[in-house]
């Protein structure tokens, strides 16, 4: 059943298309990664599901009884969030806020909830800490665990790997990937083209060409086999390069 349609979608700025005629459908328990260059209006679209903004035309829709509140949200951190002051239970539980209404307290099965969340993301003994004083991939499993307070049905994440290092962010993939075979249904704007295509069930590629389909039709696809290469040769010169660095320190 599907969760998210979006129809005809034209998106963009004060009438500057970014993005035309996006069609595609998200259904229960896919993981869809949205790849594509930078500019390319990935942002865009993740702020137009999540109605932050409208699209110039077209439309999007929720279905299987998702109502908006009930999307989890993960952002790309910027360096003052990183260095937000308040506890990791507080920014934890404050991801319950879209169940309160008017409410200005947490009942007892928001508060466990939050627990279950902080266990899961194995970070319940940090509760009382202070969230600034925790390493950028603890920092990323709270905010994953304030999501996820949000929904038990959809996690809408921006990048959420952006500057980790590499075990960090081998790590992360599997949480995601984790909670996606728990039957979570992840979006994921990434970077990574190798990682969407090892984790995703389907890829969307925006750019001059759209391309939307399973990760297998997009690994068969011209436009997934340029991007594919381009992405593994630059992977090789990197590899070459760290290893070259590697060298020269030893000697």
């Amino acid at each position: 059943m599907s969760l998210l349609t979006c129809q005809e979608l034209f998106l963009g700025y004060d009438s500057n298309i970014i993005v035309k005629n996006l069609n595609f459908s998200v259904n229960s328990g896919d993981y869809l990664c949205i790849v594509g260059e930078n500019g390319s209006g990935k942002s865009t679209l993740m702020k137009t599901l999540l109605g932050l903004q409208n699209p110039i035309r077209g439309t999007v829709s929720t279905g299987d009884g998702l109502k908006k509140n009930e999307i989890g949200y993960l952002p790309q951190q910027t360096i003052v969030q990183r260095d937000f002051p308040a506890s990791v239970k507080e920014i934890v539980l404050s991801g319950c806020q879209g169940h309160c209404g008017l409410r200005p307290f947490y009942r007892k099965e928001e508060k466990a909830m939050a627990e279950e969340n902080m266990k899961k993301m194995g970070i319940l003994e940090f509760s009382n800490r202070c969230y600034r004083e925790l390493s950028g991939g603890q920092q990323q499993r709270v905010l994953l665990a304030r999501a996820l307070c949000a929904t038990r049905k959809l996690l809408l994440l921006d990048e959420p790997v952006s500057g980790l290092d590499p075990m960090v962010t081998a790590s992360m993939y599997e949480l995601i990937y984790g909670l996606n075979k728990e039957g979570i249904t992840i979006i994921m704007i990434s970077h990574d083209l190798m990682a969407a295509v090892k984790y995703a069930t389907h890829i969307l590629h925006i750019g001059d060409h759209v391309f939307y389909g399973t990760k297998e039709e997009y690994q068969k696809s011209e436009h997934g086999k340029m991007f594919l290469a381009q992405e593994s040769g630059g992977q090789e010169k990197a590899d070459s390069k760290r290893s070259k660095g590697g060298k020269h320190h030893h000697e």
